[in-house]
């Protein structure tokens, strides 16, 4: 099962990708430049309305981050199945 931490302004999507088959944790602000702890997890999906929080998690982080600005959650599953599919 993906491990995905999702920024806490997108836990919207939670159970959606819950059905999906993806474990899905929600990260406050004080996680979200801590590569230690984003590196565990499988892809990090952020709303994108901070363009500067793209910029700082791609360049800490070694795993895949998903910007989910103007993307219905349809987008956003595709997204993930072609990161691991």
């Amino acid at each position: 099962m993906k491990n995905i931490a999702v920024e806490r302004t997108m836990s919207f999507v939670k159970n959606d990708l819950k059905r999906e088959g993806y474990q899905i944790d929600i990260i406050d602000t004080n996680e979200k430049n801590n590569p230690n702890y984003l590196n565990n997890f499988d892809a990090l999906l952020v709303s994108g309305s901070k363009s500067n929080f793209i910029g700082i998690e791609t360049s800490l982080t070694k795993i895949p981050v998903i910007k989910a600005s103007g993307k219905s959650i349809e987008d956003i599953k595709v997204e993930l199945n072609k990161i691991f599919h």
